[in-house]
């Protein structure tokens, strides 16, 4: 019935030759009439015909003349190329490459022709059935297949792997004009290039493809111009690589050209454009372009912060597997910017950064822990985390292992298995130099030994940790584990205070305020009082408000002295009260102990 309709239709039977039948069936096709032409493809590819098995393959693969359907627009497609049809071959090894239903080998039928694929377990790539076909089309002269194949011999599975012969095909395929071949060229340059002349060689082969229009060429030779690698350095042409490369849907170049409209690097500044691409190339699922919107709006560029848009950008770059985004959402909960302060979701947050692989995040989960603000299921959970890391050799997490041992967390409290955990990772961890020497210094674990714990502690003051200078500093002072140095506990003191440490502040004041080993100097203890009691250390007020009532190390005055005596009476500390109230009555206050 079909057959005679046909005949009707275009005025030839099914007698007519194969060739003309094609030919007619092509012209249809090129003059938009593609539900004709696959009607004859159709019938020709019933008959046998592997060029119309392609073109049928073809039209359910791209929905011309026939609804899309994948299955068969595959099955057809493999078809043609069991009969040797190159190009056939290529489209099925491309298909291959990102993954196709097992009903598309023959035999296996599905139950019906419309039974929804889409809905069963995604296919994985099958790069051996790939290599198949795709050296069957390379060999047959396909410059794309070349290409291909090219590809799979570089990036496969090790079994199949062979980047000599992928060298080879890639140069085939460039010799023959295709662009992919130049790419390929040019990526396999990359890849072992060291030098500048090398990445030079590389650029060569991506300039080919960029100039052919390939997206992933023109991004490289972007980033490549940014950065000054194998070519001259320039914005504005390096900007320009990026606008082609994401109007040719590179998420990579929808994001830098983004940003660079956005910076007005390399191109004039428009805030709008660079939003619109940065949202492109999100959407698209680049998870640092939605990492760097939730940026945008968090820090309020241009515009007042917006924590709520800000945060929708987090997490969806958080779903995207960008880990720094998910520790940035547990800092937000936990510090209640733009959302309650909830150190739950941080918890939960930080947990998942960690997972993610972002080891900060491990930090400050644990710091939660300790703290008592996160769940003891996460205490248990951190627990195996830094065991299990730490028998791989993370030293960082030998660390926190220890931690968590030495304070009981998730676990029974151990400090002889804690000491032997953080003396391992005080071999490259400063913190743990630090913490081994505490509990040495307190005989935790170990039978008490000052010498040798201020040896560990002195070691992580060295290395510039503020709480080991402080800690090394008193040790100092006091003799503990080896002989006094006053001048090298108040310098230790001093760079601590620098770096914001307020009990050091206390400390430089308290050996300037005489009775040590450092010249006395009342004037510059007033003023590092002042500091410690201006960041609330309660002994600091006591000590100013003494220093304003005797006019010690600058003139005497009262009204700053009951200001200072009240911070410190807040803090409960019953000398400020007394001595308070002895100014108050016309009396004076006791002079400072130090004096």
């Amino acid at each position: 019935m079909l057959k005679k309709l046909i005949s009707r239709l275009f005025g030839q039977g099914n007698d007519a030759p194969v060739d003309g039948r094609l030919s007619q069936a092509k012209t249809l096709l090129e003059q938009g009439e593609a539900t004709k032409a696959f009607a004859i493809f159709t019938v020709l590819a019933r008959e046998g015909s592997p060029e119309a098995q392609y073109q049928v393959g073809q039209a359910y693969l791209n929905a011309e003349g026939a609804p899309p359907n994948l299955i068969e627009g595959a099955r057809w497609t493999r078809r043609a190329a069991l009969k040797g049809w190159s190009r056939a071959a290529f489209i099925l090894a491309t298909l291959y490459l990102h993954g196709l239903p097992k009903e598309v080998e023959e035999g296996e039928n599905l139950s019906s022709v419309f039974e929804d694929y889409k809905k069963r377990e995604k296919p994985q790539p099958d790069y051996h059935k790939a290599a198949r076909w795709a050296k069957q089309a390379a060999e047959a002269g396909d410059m794309d297949a070349q290409a291909l194949y090219g590809y799979i011999l570089s990036a496969g599975p090790d079994d199949i792997r062979n980047p000599e012969q992928a060298l080879l095909w890639y140069q085939k395929a460039s010799d023959a004009g295709c662009l992919q071949g130049h790419l390929g060229l040019g990526l396999a340059a990359l890849k072992d290039a060291q030098t500048y002349d090398q990445y030079a060689q590389a650029a060569v082969e991506l300039q080919k493809a960029a100039d052919g229009g390939l997206g992933t060429a023109l991004y490289l030779m972007g980033v490549m111009t940014e950065r000054g690698t194998g070519v001259p350095q320039d914005y504005v042409l390096a900007t320009s690589y990026f606008g082609k490369a994401a109007e040719k849907n590179v998420r990579g170049g929808q994001a830098k050209y983004g940003i660079a409209l956005m910076a007005g690097k390399g191109i004039e500044r428009n805030r709008d454009r660079g939003e619109s691409w940065l949202r492109k190339a999100a959407l698209a699922g680049d998870a640092e372009a939605a990492a760097i919107l939730g940026d945008w709006y968090g820090r309020g560029i241009d515009l007042p912060p917006n924590y709520a848009e800000a945060i929708s950008w987090y997490r969806f770059a958080s779903e995207l597997g960008h880990a720094a985004s998910s520790h940035t959402l547990g800092a937000i909960y936990m510090a209640g910017v733009g959302v309650p302060k909830d150190p739950e979701a941080a918890a939960s947050w930080f947990k998942l950064a960690a997972e993610q692989g972002d080891k900060h995040a491990t930090a400050d989960l644990a710091n939660l822990v300790l703290e008592g603000e996160a769940p003891k299921e996460d205490g248990r959970a951190l627990m195996e985390f830094y065991k299990h890391a730490a028998e791989e050799g993370d030293m960082l997490a030998a660390f926190n292992f220890g931690v968590c041992l030495a304070q009981g967390v998730g676990v029974e409290r151990d400090e002889e298995e804690a000491l032997q955990w953080l003396h391992k990772a005080a071999e490259k961890v400063v913190n743990a130099q630090y913490w081994y020497g505490k509990m040495l210094l307190e005989g935790r674990g170990v039978t008490r030994n000052p010498v040798e714990g201020r040896a560990w502690i002195q070691k992580a003051a060295e290395a510039g940790m503020a709480e080991a200078e402080t800690t090394y500093a008193d040790l100092l002072v006091t003799g503990v584990g080896g002989p006094k140095d006053h001048p090298e506990a108040l310098r230790l003191y001093k760079q601590a205070a620098e770096n914001g440490t307020v009990s050091a502040m206390f400390s430089v004041a308290a050996l300037y305020g005489g009775g040590h080993d450092v010249p006395e100097d009342r004037a510059l203890a007033r003023e590092w009082f002042l500091k410690a009691a201006e960041h609330d250390h309660p002994a600091a007020q006591l000590m100013i408000a003494r220093y304003y009532a005797n006019g010690l190390g600058g003139e005497k005055d009262l009204e700053q002295a009951r200001v200072w005596y009240r911070k410190a009476e807040a803090k409960n500390l019953a000398q400020a009260s007394a001595e308070l109230a002895n100014i108050g009555t016309g009396g004076t206050a006791p002079l400072p102990a130090d004096s």
